[in-house]
């Protein structure tokens, strides 16, 4: 991954944007020598906040199991029914 200094990106951004989007990489954001943003294309972005939410839940899912807040599947059955009614 390269990195750009945030004057860079003001000057060429019409050009930084098209580069990322034909790569498909990610592009690192400095300002005064350190990082400040990632300009990456929007597919990917989506993507990759798409994965973070099923790995929330299965975070979530491992945090229930491991607390003990679980179901049967009959409790899960008749919880179901009542919330699809």
């Amino acid at each position: 991954m390269r990195a750009e200094l945030v004057t860079t990106l003001k000057r060429k951004a019409t050009e930084l944007l098209e580069e990322v989007e034909r790569e498909k990489e990610p592009i690192l954001i400095t300002k005064h020598g350190l990082p400040s943003a990632y300009l990456v294309d929007a597919e990917t972005y989506e993507f990759e906040r798409s994965r973070i939410r099923v790995l929330e839940g299965i975070a979530r899912g491992e945090r229930a199991i491991a607390e003990g807040d679980i179901f049967t599947h009959e409790q899960f059955k008749k919880q179901m029914a009542k919330w699809l009614k």
